[in-house]
């Protein structure tokens, strides 16, 4: 009686199963979304400076963006960005454990990692797909068991080979934070911490510890036991932040922990017994989320009061007043939190919609100049140019209003609803303008973006 074998179309499906995880390796997933604070770009970017320079690049060219994910973790995807899940902030102690973070991720940018990679997959690739003809070719002339065996082979070769190449990347990063924070003067002791504080992690969910051969990184004891010396022979070993940046670290971290952890254990971490600017600010958050206007206007009323110009202060207390119903008294803090920061675009989006909220003509005017302004310095904001939309409408200008969707469905990758959008603005603008070109410009890109989508 013959042998019964799987069929080549699951043994191909079961060696494709490879190149599938590698590319989540190689590309980690964005589904999370992208959390954008004033105040945190500002912190992040007075943390990161030092070091982007001490790497040989231009600051204004490489951004720290944080994504809402409770978990550590920090990476690059391609381009001069590192993103940075709100976790390793909300979880790190102070504000060097997350300069060492970054001092990393900045060595994957300069080396060219993200590019690099293709060169992994595509010796893993070749592996893969040599195991995989000559384990159909097996199967074929009858030794299913055998086929299968040498296509399993293949596979786990293929990913070992893979997982050498990204050790090999993260061993090059990491020797490059080690450089970089040393130009910069910045100690590595918060390096060090950070990765003791994932290696207990590790020991907590039970993550070996003894072999690094299926690991995309190096076994952490083993970064640590060289990282650890090669600090320590810094000049800046035992140099100390700057308190007034780590105050403002903290600033952000207890902002952040409000505005993302459940309002009972912000209160935990933070109870009233505590009078810290920090604590002030975590519980203002948790109290404007739980619908306590009057309680959180307590908290940042007393910050007020040791700081009464503090832009992000009274950016918050304008926004507690705006979406507690009062737009109009909303107005004075956000238009001197705009002044103050010299019309920072989040900060100018929220001014603007705190005047179309108010429902009074004459202050359209000026929110539309405001709006304007922001989406000029930040086109990456799809709320300032909703509120442009708005009003834009509320003054009768239809086809900008259309424009200005258009240009929020494109930034929200939603190209169906950017297409209408685009072509209705371009019949109501005057050809040739610049408004007219750049709707012009959405609607050839939603085209394409909706055609790649039906050939998938």
């Amino acid at each position: 009686m013959a042998r019964p074998f799987r069929s080549p179309g699951a043994a191909l499906r079961a060696a494709l199963a490879f190149l599938v995880s590698a590319i989540l390796i190689v590309q980690p997933a964005m589904a999370q979304s992208i959390l954008r604070d004033a105040e945190t770009e500002a912190v992040l970017h007075e943390m990161s400076e030092p070091l982007i320079r001490a790497a040989g690049l231009e600051p204004k060219n490489v951004t720290v963006v944080m994504v809402g994910d409770p978990s550590i973790n920090a990476f690059v995807a391609g381009g001069q960005i590192v993103y940075m899940n709100s976790g390793t902030i909300m979880q790190a102690d102070n504000a060097n454990e997350v300069q060492g973070v970054i001092a990393h991720e900045l060595g994957h940018i300069t080396g060219g990692h993200i590019i690099r990679s293709s060169e992994g997959m595509k010796q893993a690739t070749g592996i893969t797909l040599l195991s995989l003809l000559a384990g159909l070719a097996a199967v074929a002339a009858g030794a299913g068991d055998a086929g299968m065996g040498i296509m399993m082979a293949g596979q786990q070769a293929a990913l070992g080979k893979f997982l050498a190449f990204t050790r090999t990347q993260e061993v090059s990063a990491d020797a490059a934070g080690v450089k970089y924070l040393a130009a910069a003067g910045i100690s590595g002791k918060g390096s060090i911490a950070f990765f003791k504080r994932i290696q207990n992690l590790e020991y907590r969910l039970n993550i070996p510890q003894d072999d690094s051969y299926g690991r995309t990184h190096p076994l952490t004891s083993e970064r640590l036991s060289v990282l650890e010396h090669q600090y320590q022979a810094s000049p800046a070993w035992n140099k100390p932040t700057d308190p007034g940046l780590e105050a403002r670290f903290q600033r952000i971290k207890a902002k952040l922990r409000g505005f993302a952890w459940d309002s009972a254990q912000t209160l935990r971490e933070y109870p009233e017994t505590n009078k810290t600017d920090a604590a002030r600010y975590a519980r203002a958050y948790a109290w404007h989320k739980s619908a306590y206007p009057d309680k959180a206007m307590t908290e940042v009323d007393a910050l007020l009061t040791k700081a009464p110009h503090d832009p992000y202060y009274l950016e918050l207390k304008g926004q507690i007043l705006l979406e507690s119903g009062q737009p109009a008294a909303a107005i004075p803090p956000l238009r001197e939190a705009v002044q103050a920061t010299r019309a920072q675009p989040l900060i100018a989006a929220l001014f603007g919609h705190a005047l179309i909220a108010t429902e009074d003509p004459r202050n359209f005017d000026e929110a539309r100049s405001v709006l304007k302004a922001a989406v000029t310095r930040d086109n990456d904001n799809p709320f300032a140019w909703y509120q442009l939309g708005v009003v834009y409408e509320r003054e009768g200008d239809i086809p900008r209003a259309q424009l200005a969707t258009a240009e929020r469905y494109n930034l929200q990758n939603r190209p169906e609803l950017a297409l209408p959008n685009a072509r209705q603005a371009m019949q109501g603008i005057k050809e040739g303008t610049p408004d007219w070109l750049r709707a012009q410009d959405i609607a050839m890109v939603s085209e394409a973006a909706m055609s790649k989508k039906k050939k998938r």
